[in-house]
């Protein structure tokens, strides 16, 4: 299997590079960049280029790797145990009815290959990668409540997001293959835009590509604004038919842009915006 791109997705020659270089060694590819660079969609259609099922487990900051795993449910079987009903009788006896399969178990047992998502592995605490090496290692791991060893059927591909809020223990990144995102240029900028909206005015589009990076270039932004949301800015100019003129100042200096919510997410950041068009205007 090798991954070659596809039509919804813009991947440059480096991120097909590693999503292949991941396949033949048969590791996690770790993958890092800002936010709202495509790290997510990346698995998505990865695993639809290749005809794969793709799981995912997406972390929360009260996620812990047994969850992955299994979770055994205590509190239902002995609710049960405490009925006396033939059919919950029968029930309690056997603990696997309260065994709750994770994700990691369910790709280990799939009948056919599969892709798993392990999304923004960097929000859980930082025992959550130590606690997956053995089983991504060695794709197995045991069962301790119904004394089985679960093994993989088929090495699923692992793809494994961070936003690099913290950093990840050293022997964890030992396993993984790993890729930064690089923030996309201008011109691979522009086939993503062209990717979402194929029939955008070509001027419109170089307007609000030359305002999107003033904006992105600014110093002391708290948050750079990124991919995802230029596309929703661009969707927000379609659909309320913003006039070209307004999108850029006669004289070409920095202006602020309407629906500009859509792209600078804090009153700090909005503030210096203004600060800085104010400041220009005022040096003319």
């Amino acid at each position: 299997m090798r991954f070659q791109g596809s039509e919804r997705y813009v991947a440059t020659p480096d991120l097909m590079l590693a999503v292949n270089a991941a396949l033949t060694l048969k590791r996690p590819l770790l993958i890092k960049g800002e936010p709202g660079t495509g790290k997510t969609m990346l698995a998505e259609e990865v695993a639809q280029s290749l005809g794969l099922p793709l799981l995912q487990w997406h972390v929360k900051s009260t996620t812990k790797a047994q969850q992955g795993l299994y979770e055994y449910d205590a509190v239902s079987r002995l609710r049960d145990s405490q009925l006396a009903d033939t059919d919950s009788v029968a029930k309690v006896r056997d603990i696997r009815n309260y065994i709750v399969q994770g994700v990691l178990w369910q790709a280990f047992t799939a009948e056919q290959p599969v892709a798993l998502l392990i999304d923004e592995i960097d929000k859980a605490d930082i025992e959550f990668p130590n606690d997956l090496l053995r089983e991504l290692d060695r794709m197995e791991f045991y069962v301790y409540e119904t004394r089985e060893l679960v093994k993989a059927k088929h090495r699923p591909l692992v793809f494994i997001t961070s936003n690099n809020e913290k950093e990840l223990p050293d022997a964890f990144l030992r396993r993984c293959f790993f890729h930064y995102i690089k923030f996309p240029d201008a011109e691979t900028m522009q086939a993503i835009v062209d990717v979402h909206f194929p029939g955008l005015k070509r001027e419109l589009l170089s307007r609000a590509m030359k305002t999107f990076f003033d904006i992105r270039g600014l110093p002391g932004l708290k948050k750079k604004p990124s991919t995802s949301e230029l596309l929703d800015w661009l969707k927000l100019l379609v659909a309320e038919d913003i006039p070209l003129e307004v999108l850029q100042s006669a004289d070409d200096k920095v202006a602020i842009p309407p629906l500009v919510g859509a792209l600078l997410k804090n009153e700090q950041d909005v503030t210096l915006f203004e600060k800085l068009v104010f400041m220009q205007k005022h040096n003319r």
